[in-house]
């Protein structure tokens, strides 16, 4: 794997003194990676505000038998603020940053002191989280293969490939990806994109080599979904992840795609080398494939995630040992599969009625999905029933302006049934009431 590292990087540096051909993303749903539009720079970014209102307490897990207790819990927050900027040093070389501000922003550091036997150190200033969710350098060369390095978005999955609020229906984020894959996914590293063929034969593709996954955060309710890297000052680079997404965009107004994740051993990229040295290589493995479907009529989306972790039983045990000052759950067991599948389907209320600028853009919409991070696990492992979802929500997405909506929709979680109708009688159910305004935009282009 490390060869295959080298000869990626090699061939970056050697691309950059190829003659360069101006290329565009004519994607509508990727705001970042189009270079239409702008001359030198623009300026924009996203943002989403979500209140909630809930009938059930905050931890099914020590809610009594009966999973999470009947009681009301409302919140209110703003998810996340995130601003974006695009320089063009010329029609080859471009810069783009984003920076996510979730939760209002947060000051927690934390470090490994040596002088004390590897211990962790935490130092806590304030809440939330302030992040840099994209910092690269892009050099264009021609349609069928483009360069780019530095801190690039990781498209695996539906979401993290679409993860701007216009592209999903609901208040929150899709629940199943956000569960169990890190969302949003952005990793140090190395990508290759561009698109190839033409009319009916059409298609985008990348292909990266990025910082791994770490095992330190994999647990039981997320599975490898809070393994990312990043809260040190630097990421650890053993053991390289490999990452091919392909979308196929020859029928308008369809895109169907697919992407594949692989870490050979994450455990080389775990905070302290000798964590799972006793316990063999860790490989992950993450399958993905997802479509949309859109017209004047109706926006129509599905998905499936399919996970396989080598060695779950190792990193269980391995995972229960960490330190208590550790920023880790430490929650066992990890389990060897997880799964999640989604689909939700939305109608222009507009253009069914004629297409009458008097009449409002309003997409009444439903979405079910299935999750569980505790699929299946390995000999000697016995699953959380709990962990397991089904998750039916329905509601409305007004677009008082093209790229600002406001949300409103309900959602009930049925626990521990992998029955789309089934009610489990083993949980309670939860549900809950959500209301949202969401935006993105360019708001300055020179």
């Amino acid at each position: 794997m490390r060869k295959i590292t080298a000869i990626v990087i090699l061939c970056f540096l050697s691309s950059l003194t190829l003659s360069a051909q101006e290329t565009t993303d004519n994607s509508k749903d990727s705001k970042s990676s189009s270079t239409e539009g702008y001359t030198k720079f623009r300026f924009g970014g996203y943002g989403e505000m979500v209140a909630n209102f809930k009938d059930y307490g905050i931890n099914r897990f020590y809610g009594g038998n009966d999973g999470n207790p009947n009681k009301k819990r409302n919140t209110i927050s703003i998810p996340r603020f995130v601003v974006a900027f695009d320089y063009k040093f010329n029609s080859k070389w471009i810069l783009g940053a984003e920076i996510e501000f979730e939760s209002g922003g947060t000051g927690t550091a934390f470090e490994l002191e040596n002088t004390e036997n590897g211990e962790y150190e935490t130092e806590v200033e304030k809440g939330g989280e302030v992040a840099i969710e994209q910092f690269h350098i892009t050099r264009l060369i021609h349609r069928s293969i483009n360069v780019r390095a530095g801190h690039i978005i990781v498209p695996v999955g539906l979401t993290n490939a679409h993860h701007e609020p216009i592209n999903f229906f609901g208040t929150s984020r899709p629940e199943g990806e956000t569960t169990l894959l890190p969302s949003t996914w952005h990793e140090n590293g190395l990508e290759i994109f561009g698109s190839f063929g033409k009319g009916y034969a059409s298609f985008d593709y990348q292909a990266m080599v990025v910082a791994g996954l770490n095992p330190n955060g994999f647990d039981r309710n997320t599975w490898v979904g809070s393994g990312k890297q990043g809260i040190f000052e630097e990421d650890n680079f053993t053991s390289p992840a490999y990452v091919f997404r392909l979308d196929y965009k020859g029928v308008p107004g369809l895109r169907v795609g697919a992407s594949f994740y692989y870490c050979a051993d994450a455990g080389s990229n775990s905070d302290k080398e000798q964590t799972y040295s006793s316990y063999g290589k860790i490989p992950v493995r993450i399958y993905t494939a997802d479509a949309q479907y859109r017209n004047k009529y109706v926006i129509a989306r599905g998905n499936v995630v399919y996970g396989n972790l080598g060695n779950s039983l190792g990193v269980s045990q391995a995972n229960v040992k960490l330190s208590n000052k550790s920023p880790y759950s430490r929650l066992a067991p990890v389990a060897k599969n997880a799964v999640s599948y989604a689909a939700e389907a939305g109608i222009n209320i507009r253009s069914v009625f004629g297409g009458s600028k008097k009449i409002p853009v309003i997409y009444p919409f439903a979405r079910y999905e299935y999750y569980n991070p505790q699929e299946k696990g390995e000999k000697g492992q016995t699953m959380e029933k709990r962990c397991q979802v089904s998750m039916w929500m329905a509601g409305l997405n007004w677009y008082a302006l093209p790229n600002l909506v406001v949300k409103a929709d309900y959602a009930t979680r049925q626990i521990g049934t992998n029955k789309i109708f089934g009610v489990s009688k083993s949980y309670n159910s939860e549900n809950e009431f959500s209301i949202g305004i969401a935006y993105i935009g360019w708001f300055i282009k020179k």
